[in-house]
């Protein structure tokens, strides 16, 4: 995919608050990912939603998703992730750095991601937002104040998991507002169909013992 579709991948990673609210417009589907907008109230940047279905298990999911150290191998125009603190098996910190194509500069920031799972439904909810005060800020890069992003993984049967990705971010600097909502759900697109080869190439990834399948 063209890397001036730059403003998409926050996961990343990155990945931030779903809303109860259902005012969601589907904007497309292809390769059986749909994607939605929904316009917000406290910005002109819009909320991106993705929905897919992965063959593989929560626990597996989850694995992959935890492992900060491969987000490079996936996530779109990832140009760095380091974790900077393990607090326990649930709940991490790290920090990346985002390639914006020239004349731009790249972005970074640092996410906190809680991870929980509800007992009842086994759904797995994962928290990706991003916090200031960790990293100092680098003069050659823009960083985020404001990314929030939410997985939800719900299982339908013992190998098939609804995958819904929210994402609400500013990636600061002078972007236009209207270029970012034409181009939103993108990278976020190709995110999902590297996140589908990478279950494939990680099976030996520890099973997280938090994780009911």
């Amino acid at each position: 995919m063209h890397k001036n579709i730059f403003f998409t991948v926050f996961l990343s990673l990155i990945v931030v608050s779903g809303t109860a609210q259902d005012n969601w417009k589907q904007t497309g589907e292809k390769d059986g990912i749909k994607t939605y907008s929904q316009k917000r109230s406290d910005s002109k940047i819009n909320s991106v939603k993705l929905e897919a279905v992965f063959q593989t298990t929560l626990s597996q999911l989850t694995a992959v998703i935890a492992d900060v150290s491969a987000y490079d191998d996936w996530i779109f125009n990832s140009r760095s992730t380091r974790l900077l603190k393990q607090v326990s098996p649930a709940e991490l910190y790290y920090y990346s750095e985002v390639i914006f194509p020239w004349p731009t500069v790249n972005r970074d920031f640092v996410s906190h991601v809680v991870i929980s799972q509800n007992t009842a439904t086994k759904e797995v909810n994962i928290k990706a937002n991003n916090v200031s005060g960790w990293e100092p800020k680098k003069p050659k890069l823009v960083r985020i104040d404001y990314s929030e992003g939410n997985w939800q993984l719900i299982p339908l049967t013992n190998k098939e998991i609804r995958v819904i990705y929210t994402l609400q971010v500013d990636p600061g600097g002078d972007l236009p507002a209207w270029i970012i909502n034409s181009f939103s759900a993108r990278g976020l697109i190709q995110t999902f169909k590297n996140l589908r080869m990478q279950l494939t190439k990680t099976r030996a990834l520890n099973k997280p013992s938090f994780i009911t399948d």
